[in-house]
């Protein structure tokens, strides 16, 4: 009794899922939602970003070289004098004056930079650059990180629904749907926002400025809203922004009208701030985001607290909002270019719908007319069963957040199409039973017991391949994939343990005559 209690809750419990679907005017709890329409049927915006990975490599091989140039300069461990220190075409190269220093600053380097760059020592010349494995190593990561951090930018605009996966190992699709005019979200997705902490060198003078001729370990950063204005800043990162634990847009304590971005630090980040703002006070330091200057103010104090304010002349609230939302989510590894965007109006989604509705009503009427003609009672059964397979399918997608595309339709075709042959398995079986001489409710019996093997291989074969279309596939083909999964589970369900629960409860314990049946 508890087991029919329970098919009889899961197939309840599976049609109210499905109806805020059917008709979304419906009274339902607010955790029962409707099911999500995908780009193509709800009409949006597609963008495919590319992760500019060499732009990143460059950047690892700077910090390289600042981390090779530290390890070489360290005056606990003993200076190595070099000469012809220099980074090219990703290759980190110099000089050991002292030939008798080479292996030391082998043993050095390795010690310090790890097993994530190659060594190659020629005479008193050697090269450091990025091991093969921690480049590969580098470029997954970044990739996995921009779709995290694409991710988190979205949802703080409140867009919803969006799909973001990667495509082709450096690719990220982003699919926007009920979206027509991403203009501001490809804004906020291009840009890095790395922001980092740099002292500014007080040495240069105005000649060197007008130059542009910046020096060794020295850069000449643009002042954001200051046009033509250059600022002088080591190159070397004081603090990074990836130290950075939260940031807030509001308005400054002593102008209410000033907006302003305050940040704070874990506790990395705040010991290494404190640590600058302590042994650099009356130096002018500079906060740097995506290669232009925000602010450059003179340290008047140290701040221990790990907390800061960013005050980079913004013109509203939303610009310091922005801003705030480009910190929170973490700098990107990697610039993004947008190398394809594409709209579809929802007026061609509403066509596909509609088409998606008929062809799926007919496929369903069909279904039902042939097994109600062959199989009689057992039909009118079979097709009931097959509604409560197609409503379950459309409630679990909605319950686990899956999004309905035009191929996510074509697999719930399919599998309703599938779902007849768990029913005409154990039919036949039946069927053949009566000819050998069985009673009715044995013949049931054994016919669903027999039959049963038959129907969980292939049922299993079937899922089996759709997971593996799901976790190679992308887009449309995981649409398809996701919808024919739950088909499977569903159909297992209805068509094996409803379905028999019915027929049991039809012919009521007793050898009724099963019409369909004639005994040669």
């Amino acid at each position: 009794m508890l087991k029919k209690l329970a098919i009889i809750f899961v197939a309840v419990f599976g049609v109210l899922l499905a109806l805020p679907t059917i008709n979304p005017n419906l009274p339902h709890p607010s955790w029962i939602q409707p099911i999500q329409l995908g780009l193509d049927l709800k009409g949006g915006a597609q963008l495919l970003l590319e992760v500019d990975t060499n732009t990143m490599m460059r950047e690892k091989t700077v910090q390289l070289y600042e981390d090779v140039r530290s390890s070489l300069m360290n005056r606990d461990k003993g200076m190595i004098r070099v000469s012809n220190l220099r980074n090219v075409d990703g290759v980190v190269s110099f000089v050991v004056r002292d030939e008798d220093n080479v292996s030391a600053v082998r043993g050095r380097l390795r010690s310090e930079l790890g097993d994530s760059v190659d060594i190659e020592i020629d005479g008193r010349n050697v090269s450091v650059f990025y091991s093969q494995k921690a480049r590969d190593e580098l470029v997954q990561d970044a990739l996995a990180r921009s779709i995290e951090i694409v991710r988190r930018r979205i949802d703080a605009l409140g867009t919803k629904e969006p799909s973001i996966q990667s495509q082709g190992g450096k690719y990220i699709l982003v699919q926007l749907p009920g979206d027509d005019n991403p203009e501001r979200i490809k804004e906020l997705i291009g840009q890095t926002a790395k922001m980092t902490f740099h002292l500014v060198n007080s040495n240069i003078t105005a000649e060197q400025l007008a130059s542009g001729q910046a020096p060794q370990g020295t850069e000449f950063l643009p002042y954001r809203g200051v046009p033509g204005q250059l600022v002088p800043v080591y190159s070397r990162v004081e603090v990074s922004g990836e130290s950075l634990k939260d940031a807030q847009a509001g308005f400054d304590a002593t102008n209410s009208v000033t907006p302003v971005v305050s940040t704070v630090f874990d506790s990395t980040g705040a010991r290494r701030f404190a640590k600058l703002t302590t042994e650099h006070v009356n130096e002018q330091f500079a906060i740097v985001l995506d290669g232009e200057v925000l602010s450059a103010p003179v340290i008047r104090e140290p701040i221990p607290g790990g907390r800061g304010q960013i005050s980079g002349g913004f013109a509203n609230l939303n610009e310091a909002e922005e801003l705030a939302v480009l910190l929170r989510s973490g700098a990107l590894p990697a610039p993004l270019q947008v190398i394809e965007e594409r709209t579809v109006g929802a007026g061609l989604g509403a066509d596909t719908i509609a088409a998606g509705k008929v062809a799926s009503l007919v496929g369903v009427i069909f279904i039902m007319i042939f097994m109600i003609i062959c199989y009689r009672g057992f039909g009118v059964i079979a097709s009931f069963v097959l509604l409560v397979n197609l409503a379950m399918i459309i409630g679990i997608t909605a319950l686990l957040g899956g999004v309905l595309t035009l191929p996510g339709i074509a697999g719930i075709v399919l599998t309703l199409g599938m779902a007849v042959d768990a029913n005409i398995l154990p039919f036949e079986r039946i069927r053949d039973e009566i000819r050998a001489g069985s009673t009715p409710l044995r013949a049931v019996e054994a016919g669903f017991h027999r039959s049963m093997k038959a129907v969980l291989d292939g049922n299993l074969t079937n899922l089996i391949c759709s997971l593996v279309l799901f976790q190679f596939g992308a887009g449309p083909i995981r649409g398809f994939a996701v919808t024919l999964s739950i088909g499977v589970l569903t159909t297992l369900f209805t068509c094996v343990s409803l379905s028999k629960l019915i027929i049991d409860w039809y012919m009521h314990g007793k050898n009724k005559k099963i019409g369909y049946v004639k005994v040669k």
